[in-house]
């Protein structure tokens, strides 16, 4: 189940989850937090959903279709977290969590609300089984530099400590002068550095959001054919977790080398690969 907003682009938000998850061989239900009217070239407008719908949303899928995974995306405003994670905790608190804490655009264009951070921070992030921040939003959620590789693990840790389960930093906001891009998982058991070629392409919008919703689908088709999880807060073990990040890294740049030029800013990438 992803809680997340509206992308009317296609290329990112729910449109890019829905395809991410069910090209991993999983099923997608959704809970939309926020519309909005963007294109390539950035986010017009945005209109948030009432929190009260979102989590009427949530019921309706829980009370009928059931989820293992939960994923959230787009979540603008302080009572929207508030009462999604309240939702969650009535409704189904062993749900494993993906947070994707999706705070500004790939143009730029905000996305959260700046008194929401704190909310995100401590109802859904510290909770987590796997928060995945790209380098802005890493060094926003921790309060420090993501620059080198050991940034990113000292903020991994951070995140860590902080409550979430693990961690998985995107690299793809490091400087373009490099010939690859780093993502860094962070287990409790140990760290793990994805290294993919970069792609020289303008064609990346939605790539946060398919990243961590392929990882949700990855692992919701793992734990549909394994059975219930053993661990008492409904995770799955981290070999799982493991398998379930190495498949969506390769997938996503499977996606990104076959994206195709729509658009006149960031396009998206192509998921039906």
């Amino acid at each position: 189940m992803v809680v997340a907003g509206s992308d009317s682009g296609g290329g990112a938000g729910i449109q890019a989850d829905i395809k991410a998850i069910m090209a991993q061989g999983a099923y997608a239900t959704t809970a939309i937090s926020a519309l909005t009217a963007q294109n390539t070239q950035g986010v017009q407008d945005i209109f948030d959903v009432p929190p009260a719908f979102v989590v009427r949303q949530m019921t309706s899928i829980l009370s009928d279709i059931d989820a293992d995974i939960l994923k959230t995306g787009m979540l603008a405003s302080r009572a929207t977290i508030e009462a999604v994670a309240e939702a969650r905790d009535r409704l189904k608190p062993q749900l494993p969590m993906i947070i994707d804490p999706v705070m500004v655009a790939t143009s730029g264009d905000p996305l959260l609300a700046e008194d929401a951070m704190a909310a995100l921070h401590s109802l859904l992030v510290s909770e987590a089984l796997l928060v995945t921040p790209n380098l802005p939003e890493a060094s926003l959620l921790v309060g420090r530099d993501t620059d080198t590789l050991d940034d990113r693990k000292r903020a991994a840790d951070k995140l860590m400590e902080g409550g979430a389960h693990a961690a998985l930093i995107k690299g793809g906001h490091a400087s373009a002068s490099g010939n690859s891009v780093t993502d860094l998982l962070a287990l409790q058991s140990g760290m793990h550095v994805f290294e993919q070629a970069r792609i020289e392409t303008k064609n990346t919008h939605g790539t946060g959001c398919t990243l961590a919703s392929a990882v949700a689908g990855q692992l919701a088709k793992a734990m549909g054919l394994a059975g219930a999880p053993a661990d008492a807060k409904g995770h799955p073990p981290d070999a799982m977790l493991l398998a379930a990040t190495e498949a969506a890294v390769t997938y996503v740049h499977r996606a990104i080398k076959a994206a195709p030029d729509i658009g006149q800013g960031h396009g998206p990438i192509w998921h039906d690969v």
